[in-house]
């Protein structure tokens, strides 16, 4: 079968999460909540970030970063499950639907990139101290984050030309509540096997290789911890990076369970309910893991909310 571009196809349908009224009406709220929740934690922690000349560090400069990415993230799919509920429509066009799967991509990678950036961040006071200002220098971060974005966006765009030449001629239901690779793989007529190739290599090795990295730099950073003198203060270091690493592991987890399986083991149950974990839960999550334990951050956020919402005397 040829596999140009012309598509019979104009639109897809998405059927969301749930085909039950009552269930509908549960998740859209809880959406909703979780949206707000992600929204307003990520934009206070930019705000805080900003306003604070002491949080003008490196590591508070990626955080904002990862702020600032996880309000798109989020954004790139909740807002239109809202109003596909509210509108009742469950349609999107096919170039609607490419371009959501482009920014979802390059806002996933973008985390991904980031994740792996504050790890390396993390290790440096652990493992050279007094080294630490002079390797992460203003140039060095603005290059790191600039690379993520030259990467995330060229690995994106492949994917998203290797699904645009495809055809997809007569089912056009998607069983997701956004437009994601492995259901329209499935529903193309097209030879898909170029497209799986290139996610199991090229987007194993973006997705992996930060991964490693991340686990490689909290190795060193609990051998670290491990051989410092205060327990009490040990102990402390350890759990905050524990709790990073947990929603790291999250985030990872769902992702490697839904994009790097073969298309044939595609279940819509299983896999919506990681893309729910990675798209959702985790952007909402990350203001509360990275920042709200820090005592700087939450010194921040309170010298923020009292310059907007001076108490009365």
């Amino acid at each position: 079968m040829s596999s140009t571009n012309q598509s019979s196809v104009t639109e897809f349908l998405l059927l969301g999460l749930s085909r039950q009224p009552q269930q509908q009406q549960l998740l859209f709220l809880l959406f909703l909540i979780m949206y707000l929740a992600t929204v307003l934690g990520n934009l206070l922690i930019i705000l805080a970030i900003s306003t604070d000349s002491r949080l003008h560090t490196p590591m508070y400069f990626f955080l904002s970063n990862l702020s600032f990415v996880d309000v798109c993230f989020s954004s790139t799919t909740v807002p239109n499950v809202l109003a596909n509920h509210i509108l009742g429509s469950q349609k999107i066009s096919f170039s609607g639907c490419l371009t959501q799967l482009y920014f979802l991509c390059v806002f996933g990678d973008m985390d991904n990139f980031l994740l792996a950036v504050m790890a390396y961040d993390h290790l440096w006071p652990y493992a050279t101290p007094l080294h630490y200002t002079t390797k992460m220098t203003h140039q060095v971060c603005a290059l790191l984050v600039m690379g993520s974005w030259v990467v995330a966006n060229m690995n994106c765009l492949l994917h998203i030309l290797l699904m645009a030449r495809l055809s997809f001629c007569a089912d056009n239901i998607i069983p997701h509540f956004f437009c994601d690779v492995a259901p329209l793989l499935k529903l193309s007529c097209s030879d898909t096997h170029l497209n799986e190739l290139m996610i199991l290599t090229e987007g194993a090795v973006v997705m992996v290789t930060p991964f490693v990295c991340i686990l490689i730099s909290y190795i060193h950073i609990t051998c670290a911890i491990l051989r410092v003198s205060s327990p009490r203060g040990g102990w402390k270091s350890f759990a905050t990076c524990g709790s990073h690493l947990a929603v790291v592991c999250l985030f990872y987890g769902t992702v490697i369970a839904v994009y790097f399986n073969p298309s044939t083991s595609y279940s819509a149950g299983r896999d919506t309910a990681a893309a729910v974990m990675y798209t959702v839960v985790t952007p909402m999550l990350n203001p509360f893991i990275y920042s709200l334990r820090n005592r700087d951050m939450k010194v921040a956020l309170r010298k923020l909310l009292a310059m907007r919402f001076p108490s009365k005397q």
